[in-house]
Formats: C-alpha cells, sequence, structure tokens
C-alpha cells in the first residue's frame, strides 16, 4: 500500500479502538483485537485497504453507539455501506431465533450484491470467531459450528476459497463433535507414520518421470482432512482404513500446455482408473475451480488422487475471489470474479420472489448446493447446473422467460419429458409457447433456488390477479342488492373505505375478499351504509340482484373443488367462502355441507356455467369378478371414453371379487353417465358407485 493508503488503515484503527474502549471479548481481550485479527486475514489475503479498513470497522455499528452517518462523515460512503452490510439488525424484534438468523443473513447478502468485498469481510470474521470459540459455552459452539457448516462454508466453496472453507470445516468439525474429531485426529497421526515410505516412493516416482519428460513442476503430498475423512465415512460407512488408504498428491507446473504433458506422464507411469477423469480445465467448475484430476491404480494396490494445475490456478484455487484484488491491476476482472458477480445477481432475483426471509434461505441453501452437471445449448454454450436439475432448471437458467413459457424440452435431439433429470454433456433445447405459464407441479422436481423462486413468483402474482378478479366479481354480487356496482361509487367513498380498513389499495381489499378473509357483504355495508334498508325498500324488485356466482371451472387457483364431494358440471352445487383459499364448491348433498349450515355468513350461492369446460375429478368404485386382465379391461374402457385415469387403487374382498377405486377426469355428468353405462356393460363388472363422500 502507498503511505496515503497505510494513513487511512492507521486512522480506523484509532476509530475503531476508541469506540470499543472498555469493552471486552469473552475470553477478557480488549475487544479491538477482533477487528484486528480479521483485518489481519484480509491482509494476508492481499485486500484492498477500504476491505481492512472496513474490518477494523465492522462491528462499530452493531456493538458501540456509533452511527452509520458518523462513519460516512470520517470515512466516506462506501466504507460505511461495507460497514452496514456485516452488520446485524439490532434494532428489530423478532418471532424467533430462525427469523431473526435468516433476516440478518437476508440483509447482509443484499449488501453483497452491491459490493462482494461484504462476504469477504463476513467470511474473516467468521473464521476469527471460529479460532477463538474456546471460551464459549458448549451450546453456543455448537450453534455457531452448524451455522458456520451449513451458511459460510458453501458460501466459501461457492466463491473457490479454499483455504477459508476448508478451515472453517475442520474448525466447524472440532467444535460440533469434540470427541469425534479427537479420535479421527489420533487415528490419523498413528496412521501417518506407517504411510511416510510409501508416500515417499510415489513421489520419487513421480518426480523422476516428470523430470525424464522435461516438465518443469513440483509434486507435493496432499494430507486429508478430518471433515472429508468424517463425512465420507458417515455417508459411505467404510471402515476408517479405507478412506484414509488413498494417497493424494498436486503437480503445479507453468503452463495450461504442461497440465496436459504431466497427464500423460502420470497415466504412463500408474494405470488410470476407468471413468475417474476429470478436465476442470476446459470446463471450469461455476465458482472458477480450474484443474486436471485423475485417479490411479498405485504401487501395493492402493489408489492415488492426483491435481494437476497451473500456479495462477492454484492461487484461485486457494483464495478463490479474494485472489481477484491480487490481480486487479493486470486488466480486466478475472473469470471467477465475473462469476461471483454473476452469482449475486441471481441472488437479487430470488429476494424479489422470496415470500419471507426464511424461504429466502432456503433457496440461497439449495443455490449452494456443490455437486454440478455441465450441459450445452443449441448453440454450443456451456450451463452449470445442480446434480438432479431437469429440463425446466434449464430453461430458468437460460432466462426467466424461457422458463415460464417452457412446454417441452429436446435432450441429445430426443422429446423428453421436462421433468427429466440432466447428466454431464448433454445437449438441450426448450421449447417455449407464447400463452404458456408455470405449473405448480414444477415445484416437485426442480432443484435450483432460481427456477423455484421464479414458479412461486409468477404463481403468487397469477393468484393474486385470480384473486382480485374474483373478489370484484363477489363485491359487485352483493352491492347488486342494493342496484349499485364498484364502477358506479364515488373513488372518495371507495378511498375512505380502503383506508379504513387499513389497506393500500382498493386491489389489495379485493384480493383479501377474494382469498376470503374478508366478507363482500360486509365491505359492501360499508361502501353503501343503507345497503340493508334498500334491500328491504326494494324487495319486490330485488330477484334479478339475488343471481348465484357463476362457476366456470378455469378460475384458477382462488376457485377450488372440494375432495369430500368431487362436485362436477351438472351437480348443485354450494360454495363455502375459506380464508386463505377463496371460495371451496361442494356439492349440495356433501355430508359435510349440513355442518357448515350453522355458518350461513360464509355460504354463497353459485351455479355452473352453461358452457363449462375442462376435466374435473370424480371417484368411482367398480366392484368386478376376480379374472385375469380384468384392471386393464376397465382401464382400456375408461381410456377409450377420453377420460383421464388420475389414481387407481385396488383392494381384494375376497376370492371371488375385487374393488377398485379409480379417480378420473371428467367433463360433466353426461360425459360421466355415458362411461359409468359403458363399464356397466362388460360381463365381469359387479357394481359400480360414485363416491361422494
Amino acid at each position: 500500500m502507498d503511505k496515503d493508503q497505510v494513513k487511512d488503515v492507521y486512522r480506523a484503527y484509532l476509530f475503531g479502538s476508541e469506540a470499543h474502549a472498555g469493552q471486552q471479548r469473552v475470553s477478557g481481550e480488549p475487544y479491538i483485537s477482533h477487528p484486528v485479527a480479521v483485518a489481519k486475514i484480509l491482509a494476508d489475503m492481499s485486500m484492498d485497504h477500504q476491505s481492512i479498513m472496513a474490518a477494523i470497522l465492522h462491528d462499530v455499528i452493531e456493538d458501540t453507539p456509533t452511527a452509520k452517518d458518523s462513519l460516512v462523515e470520517e470515512f466516506g460512503e462506501e466504507i460505511a455501506e461495507l460497514v452496514d452490510g456485516v452488520s446485524k439488525l439490532t434494532q428489530i424484534e423478532f418471532e424467533s431465533k430462525a427469523e431473526e438468523q435468516a433476516e440478518n443473513f437476508r440483509k447482509m447478502l443484499l449488501a453483497v450484491a452491491k459490493d462482494i468485498r461484504v462476504i469477504l469481510i463476513k467470511l474473516a470474521d467468521r473464521l476469527h470467531n471460529m479460532r477463538t470459540l474456546g471460551p464459549l459455552s458448549p451450546a453456543r459452539r455448537r450453534r455457531i459450528a452448524r451455522e458456520t457448516i451449513d451458511i459460510y462454508v458453501p458460501i466459501a466453496s461457492r466463491l473457490g476459497m479454499n483455504a477459508v472453507r476448508l478451515e472453517l470445516e475442520e474448525l466447524g468439525f472440532a467444535a460440533m463433535y469434540p470427541m469425534r474429531y479427537r479420535i479421527i485426529k489420533e487415528s490419523v497421526n498413528a496412521q501417518r507414520g506407517n504411510r511416510r515410505e510409501v508416500i515417499d516412493k510415489i513421489m520419487t516416482g513421480i518426480k523422476r518421470r516428470l523430470r525424464q519428460d522435461d516438465v518443469n513442476g513440483e509434486v507435493v503430498g496432499r494430507e486429508k482432512h478430518l471433515f472429508s475423512i468424517y463425512q465420507k465415512m458417515k455417508l459411505r460407512t467404510p471402515a476408517f482404513h479405507e478412506v484414509f488408504d488413498v494417497f493424494a498428491f498436486r503437480l503445479i507446473v507453468q503452463t495450461v500446455d504442461e497440465c496436459y504433458r504431466a497427464l500423460g506422464v502420470v497415466h504412463n507411469l500408474y494405470k488410470p482408473v476407468p471413468g475417474k477423469f476429470k478436465d476442470y480445465i476446459a470446463i471450469p467448475k461455476a465458482n472458477g475451480y480450474q484443474s486436471l484430476h485423475t485417479i490411479l491404480f498405485g504401487p501395493f494396490g492402493v489408489p492415488i488422487e492426483i491435481q494437476i494445475r497451473t500456479v495462477e490456478m492454484d492461487s484461485v484455487a486457494e483464495e478463490g475471489i479474494a485472489a481477484h484484488w491480487r490481480y486487479k491491476g493486470s486488466g480486466d476482472a478475472t473469470s471467477d470474479f465475473v462469476r461471483a458477480r454473476e452469482w449475486m445477481k441471481n441472488l437479487l432475483d430470488m429476494q424479489k420472489n422470496a415470500g419471507n426471509s426464511l424461504e429466502f434461505i432456503e433457496n440461497v441453501k439449495i443455490d449452494l448446493f456443490p455437486d454440478e452437471v455441465y450441459v450445452f445449448t443449441p448453440q454450443g454454450k456451456i450451463l452449470e447446473l445442480p446434480r438432479g436439475a431437469t429440463a425446466v432448471d434449464f430453461a430458468y437458467s437460460v432466462h426467466t422467460d424461457v422458463g415460464n413459457t417452457c412446454v417441452a424440452a429436446k435432450i441429445d435431439r430426443q422429446l423428453a419429458p421436462l421433468r427429466t433429470p440432466l447428466y454431464n454433456g448433454q445437449t438441450v433445447e426448450i421449447i417455449t409457447a407464447s400463452n404458456a405459464k408455470p405449473n405448480p407441479a414444477w415445484l416437485d422436481f426442480v432443484v435450483t433456488a432460481k427456477a423455484r423462486s421464479n414458479i412461486h413468483g409468477f404463481l403468487k402474482n397469477l393468484r393474486r390477479d385470480e384473486a382480485i378478479s374474483l373478489g370484484s366479481r363477489l363485491l359487485d354480487k352483493a352491492l347488486s342488492v342494493s342496484r349499485a356496482s364498484l364502477d358506479s361509487l364515488p373513488g372518495e367513498i371507495i378511498n375512505a373505505v380502503v383506508g379504513n380498513y387499513d389497506m393500500t389499495s382498493l386491489d389489495d381489499l379485493l384480493e383479501d375478499i377474494g382469498l376470503g378473509n374478508r366478507m363482500p357483504q360486509l365491505v359492501a355495508k360499508a361502501l353503501v351504509p343503507d345497503l340493508e334498508e334498500k334491500d328491504a325498500t326494494d324487495a319486490t324488485d330485488s330477484t334479478s340482484n339475488n343471481e348465484p356466482l357463476v362457476i366456470s371451472g378455469t378460475e384458477g387457483m382462488v376457485v377450488s373443488f372440494a375432495k369430500c364431494c368431487r362436485p362436477i358440471p351438472g351437480d348443485p352445487i354450494l360454495g363455502f367462502v375459506s380464508a386463505g383459499r377463496g371460495i371451496v364448491i361442494h356439492n349440495q348433498h356433501c355430508h359435510n355441507v349440513g355442518e357448515y349450515r350453522k355458518l350461513p355468513e360464509k355460504w354463497i350461492d353459485v351455479k355452473w356455467e352453461k358452457d363449462v369446460a375442462g376435466d374435473f375429478s370424480v371417484e368411482l368404485r367398480v366392484d368386478l369378478a376376480n379374472q385375469r386382465g380384468a384392471l386393464a379391461i376397465v382401464a382400456s374402457v375408461i381410456a377409450d371414453m377420453e377420460a383421464n385415469i388420475e389414481t387407481v387403487n385396488m383392494q381384494e374382498k375376497d376370492g371371488l371379487y375385487s374393488s377398485i377405486l379409480f379417480t378420473i377426469g371428467v367433463q360433466d355428468r353426461k360425459h360421466l353417465a355415458t362411461i359409468m353405462r359403458r363399464l356397466r356393460s362388460i360381463s365381469m363388472v359387479v357394481r359400480i358407485i360414485r363416491m361422494k363422500s
């Protein structure tokens, strides 16, 4: 740093030291020792002077009376924003610890989206806190360690900061499971002496062969980390010696060309294990990591893991985006930095669609899923997706509009269902339709946070639009008793009522009515206070005002059909207003109707539209003789009658007869009657019953 930058850092230290004067850590040390240690971690990463100043000041807003404005005045807007991004929300009361953590995490990540240095300061802060967990209570140590492994380890991994990730993992493992950590550590130390001779022999062999082939490279042995050993033992349940008996080496060379030449050298020296070679140089990981990975059959039958990379790749692999500040002056932004910025942009998109902080943090956890598959667009562009991603995930990763309008997919030029999982190397083409929209069923199989949050967001907006439309119809129906309508009422009266209900707009009030949270009759009474009197005086003229609400079957998510009686067009029906769900349609003969009649204000008269369209679910019980192929014959007849079978449940009654429960989609009562008549004509069918409860 130049002299002026050093002066600024020292000025930040004096300010922080004065702000934290008299404060102590749990260990008894002066509090300022922690911010200074955080600043030193960032200095070791070669971060810029502003990051180091912000690290020294990172707790002054949260833990001292110092206001953000004071930092702006003293050090400028940029450093104040960095400090504020790392600071927790202390002035808000939260219902639970989980909600508080989630909201603080959301605040931090939104600050990260503006300036990526916020997360580097937070990671350094967390690293020093993990190094000094000793004086805390065991319960608090475990809670902090769990949060570190769940959130901060994946973030460090996503940003390519391997050295920070590994240290956080080891410290977190030691704090969460001290006994397991100690036992594995003792076992590793005991094994290390027995392995030294084998390791030396392999390293000597590799170095000699590299010299013979004129490849200049450094060969280093890699220690297996305790948390990695523990994870493998936990997931695969092998014995300790099976996990530990893998020798790992890293070859560091000067150029990319030498990486591939070194690969040829080690493959000539020891036979490679088929299917275990990975080229992360040609196709880097999402966090910018580049390296060649291979596994060989070593001497004594022991497998050898080898990573081959250049010096710069090794620096990026260990420090990730922190290495960007080291090379910042050399030209354009490094590729890993660009990728990190892209990820942060996606976080902002997720935030817009998340309902609350807990939902947002769950989406981020999904997005931090480490295993990737690499697939191609038809133009040859490579996209990385989490393992298990489907064609819908791919569509949303291309563009939100592509995801929202996708109807089918071609995988390697073959049509495939949208729920098809993708594998490395496939070429995926998405077929869209302008009038298509996301299906709620997609939420059952999508794995990327971007797809999940966009589907949620679209459905939320769609549900709002449908609720507003239904609320408007219900309110107009309630107002029609006094021969009024929403359109005929003065704007000032509507605004006054909206304000009385603590709503910001008429649409919010209509949505509340449509979702069943507010009764339309009460809102109508507020809009037209003499509603009941007009109803009484004009009773003779009000026959047209009591028209039932018309149900078309296409109302979407705010009108649903009760599972207890499964009404279909042609059935006599009633509507029950259910809070949060809108209107639930019941058959008038449903056994639940008697119970609901006790709440007359919740009922609403409804009727089917004349030309109602769509499929409606109905349950049929078919009793038939036990004969070979009976189920296939019945299913074939239902399919021939253009009805979709949704579920089948077969229950054997006795040796001679069986009962089969079908849930099928029909158009109306006439369609159902035709199907039942056709089924009765089958000789083996004994009885057919439509189940209504």
